[in-house]
């Protein structure tokens, strides 16, 4: 009798949404104060060694190394990030980012200042 009440309390706390769900985060966590220690002109091991390695490095287009992120809050709120690095000759010659979209979260993680995409949590 106890068992299955227990049962039915944690099916209605699990329904109503009131079960805590983790944050989720992927790939590299990129830091505005971190960006903004990149200059024109570094080598890839200085790139590497403020940044950590690129998630995605093409063996196609050794040029370009890009550094995604990927942030769910426990509500659901979807924060994604991307900064595309561009070399020549061993020197860092470009730096692209997403553009930010519109933040309705008023307390930000750091990373994002620089870019954010935000969309409705999936049911």
């Amino acid at each position: 009798m106890h068992v299955t009440r227990l049962v039915l309390l944690s099916l209605t706390l699990a329904g109503c949404g009131l079960v805590y769900k983790l944050p989720t985060q992927q790939g590299n966590t990129i830091e505005q104060k971190e960006l903004d220690r990149l200059k024109l002109g570094m080598n890839r091991e200085q790139v590497r060694f403020l940044l950590g390695t690129p998630l995605a490095a093409n063996p196609f287009r050794p040029e370009r190394w890009d550094y995604a992120t990927y942030y769910k809050t426990p509500r659901g709120q979807i924060t994604q990030r991307t900064v595309s690095l561009y070399f020549k000759n061993d020197a860092l010659t470009r730096i692209d980012s997403s553009q930010p979209a519109s933040i309705q979260n008023p307390d930000p993680p750091d990373f994002k200042k620089t870019s954010t995409k935000e969309s409705s949590p999936q049911s």
